[in-house]
């Protein structure tokens, strides 16, 4: 499957009038992992995202970065990045302004995944509220084409980390009938590209893991 960089463009030509003009986009596909505040640890597992490119680089031909970034959402180089990424195990925050920027971020084209890791559900579920008001969670069925949007997975999202039991659960809010934002509870996928020693994942969940992240990587660069 051919994924490239030219499949974002529509992303940046989009960039709504009146606002700051973008940045010069980067010739290299990489994640933005989102800074925000009320005490969550945005930051955890430093491993995850370069471990993540690493494996898209070896597995598709999307042209990506050997890093990720990390932006809040005021930054001004918030409209060059087609993904952001938001996990950790607090509070999440988000300031009157940040939800309107971050609004505005998703309308022109944007795509932002969350992941739980456990302990960040109320808060988020509440935070994302400002920044989409008028949507509603819709738990994604298994057909959706996430799941097969370059490895299958036809039981929907893998279970890599155990927590309050259960089975896995994938939502989405979307806009215009476009996915802008996606949220994996009681799984914690991203836990599975840290290295191999920081949680001690065996290979198959790790391998799993990497396999789902790119599906939706892949899904949001193409939709």
């Amino acid at each position: 499957m051919l994924i490239g960089w030219t499949l974002v463009l529509s992303f940046f030509l989009s960039y709504a009038a009146g606002l700051a003009q973008p940045a010069s986009p980067a010739s290299a596909f990489t994640i933005a992992r989102l800074k925000y505040s009320g005490g969550g640890d945005w930051y955890n597992d430093p491993s995850i995202i370069p471990n993540l490119l690493k494996y898209m680089s070896e597995n598709t031909n999307t042209d990506v970065a050997a890093s990720e970034t990390a932006i809040e959402a005021q930054d001004e180089n918030l409209f060059t990045v087609p993904v952001l990424f938001l996990t950790g195990h607090g509070k999440v925050h988000f300031s009157k302004d940040d939800a309107a920027r971050l609004r505005q971020y998703l309308f022109a084209g944007g795509f932002l995944y969350a992941d739980d890791d456990y302990g960040m559900d109320k808060s988020f579920r509440s935070e994302i509220k400002k920044v989409l008001p008028g949507e509603e969670w819709v738990e994604l069925p298994f057909s959706h084409p996430l799941f097969y949007s370059h490895f299958k997975f036809p039981g929907g999202a893998p279970k890599i980390h155990e927590h309050d039991g259960g089975p896995p659960r994938t939502y989405g809010l979307f806009h215009e009938n476009r996915l802008v934002v996606l949220y994996t509870f009681n799984t914690n996928i991203s836990d599975g590209w840290a290295d191999p020693g920081v949680h001690e994942d065996p290979p198959e969940i790790r391998q799993m893991a990497l396999q789902m992240g790119t599906n939706i990587m892949v899904y949001a660069l193409t939709n």
